[in-house]
């Protein structure tokens, strides 16, 4: 089950962009812990960073999920309902 290797889907470019973001913070905090700012300000950046990443491995599970294995479920009357509970469920991931 699962794509091909190499494949790559719109979402991609939006995950992407979600981690250029997340680098971008983390770069920023770093320079922020050398150059002595506040550490309120540094725990406000290290929260986007957090927030980037989880939103991008949620983007990224779930159209792993749509894509890749969706298609791959046998039709039958539970299946719908089973996977639709599992899309779900990778809120919390």
């Amino acid at each position: 089950m699962g794509a091909k290797q190499n494949e790559v889907h719109h979402s991609h470019v939006d995950v992407i962009n979600r981690l250029k973001r997340a680098d971008g913070h983390l770069r920023k905090v770093i320079t922020m812990i050398d150059d002595g700012r506040p550490c309120a300000d540094v725990a406000q950046q290290l929260q986007a960073i957090e927030s980037a990443i989880r939103n991008a491995k949620q983007l990224f599970i779930r159209d792993h999920i749509d894509h890749c294995m969706d298609p791959h479920v046998k039709d039958g009357p539970a299946a719908g309902a089973v996977l639709a509970e599992f899309k779900q469920i990778t809120k919390y991931l």
